[in-house]
């Protein structure tokens, strides 16, 4: 009988410590779980896939790997506000998780970051309004840790999405995962995948 009851109230702690990690999960990511219907990246050329061989962009793996389709909404050498022009896109969709890739142009063309900022805010309470989870994909100013790293992480916790820290870490200055000076080759886009699919997989459930 003691036996039992030992049994019963470790069993009865398990479904607390599951359902407390369940609520936590829901609570802590705005929309989650959706009601939406479709998988979408909104991004740049990364998202796009430069640099890679056909089929091996990190959207095409990801799908691949989740088994389900991901509307590829990605335009080589946007900006946020690029981004913003065309929002619209996501009018033909129902958007249940939106992978959000922008901000490394706005680097290049060295637009000021409270700019940046502001139009990733735009961009996310826009997807947010549609019912959808955003999944922000970090990227980084530079080779080494600037003020982009805190204000990816800054939006992070001001409109709970889900996130991905620097997808692009680790990848720059090395030859064998990079196509060219700022976009990774196959090597390189398996490596962005094998980062984001964790994530990926747990808003989708």
């Amino acid at each position: 009988m003691r036996t039992q009851s030992i049994i019963l109230i470790v069993s009865v702690a398990a479904l607390l410590i599951l359902g407390a990690f369940y609520f936590s999960r829901s609570s802590e990511i705005t929309n989650y779980p959706s009601r939406g219907t479709d998988i979408v990246a909104f991004g740049d050329s990364l998202v796009v896939g430069v640099g890679a061989t056909a089929g091996n962009d990190f959207v095409s793996l990801l799908s691949k790997k989740i088994g389900q389709p991901i509307a590829n909404l990605g335009h080589s050498g946007d900006t946020t506000a690029d981004g913003i022009a065309r929002i619209a896109d996501l009018d033909k969709y129902n958007p249940k998780v939106v992978l959000l890739l922008l901000g490394g142009n706005d680097h290049l063309k060295k637009i000021p970051l409270a700019d940046t900022r502001k139009n990733l805010e735009v961009l996310i309470q826009n997807i947010q309004s549609r019912g959808a989870v955003v999944l922000l994909l970090g990227v980084r100013g530079g080779l080494f840790n600037d003020k982009f790293d805190t204000e990816f992480e800054e939006l992070r916790d001001m409109y709970r999405t889900a996130y991905v820290h620097d997808v692009l870490d680790g990848l720059f200055g090395h030859p064998e995962y990079m196509a060219d000076t700022i976009h990774p080759n196959d090597a390189g886009y398996a490596i962005i995948t094998e980062r984001i699919y964790p994530v990926l997989v747990s808003v989708l459930k």
